[in-house]
């Protein structure tokens, strides 16, 4: 997706030790000026990413940055300028940043980013930045066992549910999702209710999960739902789900699983080159530990999402 004609960009998402995330406003004579941003600049001839992040964030705020990780890569074009945002997580400096270069800074919590105006490019990185690294998925058919798995779920500190709850009479579903529900908001977590269930238009949730089948039966994202995914198996669905604009999807499976055992996985390298197709957060599913995270953050992936991974 890049030429080169394209500005290849550093870019961090810097949080704090309460989880905020600096952004940066932009001078008013800049390209996109008058809007807000994620602190970086152009990577250099011969410089890596990686250098090139260090150096921006010291020349731009004075801190030196010691963990960071790769977050999403954003291909866009503007009418002017094609540009490659190569977007980092920094969990870790050292310093007080201060606006270098007279430009306005600001600490928002992350639910506080969709308040600002950005440029176009960086939307999906707001997504990115406000999404977990892991992804549960519930699924059974035993209300009680459902229940116990949520709060093991929850113990485990994950912040992004998905119920796929589809065995369950539509009653059921009504019934669990109202105390899951509760559970969710009790421990500051996002619960999604998969579009293949019972009800599914009638339960109150923070998002809907489109199946494959039901992301491409639809031209527009669905209303009334903060946020919207998808699962995907190949590039036209990853693509039809950024034409509607979905807030992150699935893709599966990269690896061998019981569950499905006649599924030819991906692979990591497929499921790379799958990620680099599209700008939105990419969760990997299928055969995933958390011992996988690390190496999919490095394949491009926003995290692991489990049904069984997340219950050890």
């Amino acid at each position: 997706m890049t030429d080169e004609r394209c500005v290849h960009v550093a870019v961090g998402v810097i949080k704090d030790n309460c989880g905020q995330i600096l952004i940066s406003l932009r001078h008013d004579a800049a390209h996109q000026g008058g809007l807000w941003e994620f602190p970086g600049g152009k990577v250099e001839a011969g410089e890596s990413v990686e250098l090139a992040l260090e150096r921006e964030l010291q020349e731009e705020l004075s801190i030196t940055i010691q963990e960071f990780s790769p977050l999403i890569k954003i291909y866009h074009q503007y009418t002017d300028l094609n540009v490659l945002l190569d977007v980092w997580t920094v969990t870790l400096f050292t310093g007080n940043p201060v606006g270098m270069e007279d430009q306005e800074i600001l600490w928002v919590r992350p639910e506080q980013l969709t308040d600002y105006s950005f440029p176009d490019a960086n939307y999906p990185i707001i997504s990115a930045a406000r999404l977990p690294s892991e992804y549960a998925i519930l699924n059974g058919d035993d209300e009680q066992a459902l229940l116990a798995d949520l709060n093991t779920i929850l113990s485990n500190d994950v912040k992004l549910i998905q119920a796929r709850i589809k065995s369950l009479s539509e009653k059921a579903v009504l019934q669990f999702c109202q105390l899951a529900m509760s559970l969710c908001k009790d421990k500051g977590a996002t619960l999604m209710i998969n579009s293949a269930v019972k009800g599914v238009d009638k339960v109150d949730v923070d998002g809907i999960h489109l199946t494959a089948k039901d992301l491409l039966a639809l031209n527009l994202r669905p209303d009334g739902y903060a946020w919207v995914a998808a699962s995907c198996h190949n590039q036209h669905e990853l693509l039809h789900a950024e034409k509607i604009g979905v807030d992150f999807v699935v893709v599966a499976p990269v690896l061998a699983t019981k569950t499905h055992p006649d599924a030819i996985p991906l692979g990591w390298e497929a499921f790379k080159q799958l990620t680099n197709a599209v700008n939105l957060p990419v969760f990997a599913l299928g055969g995933m530990s958390r011992q996988d995270k690390d190496f999919s953050l490095l394949s491009g992936a926003q995290g692991i999402a489990g049904i069984s991974t997340f219950l050890m």
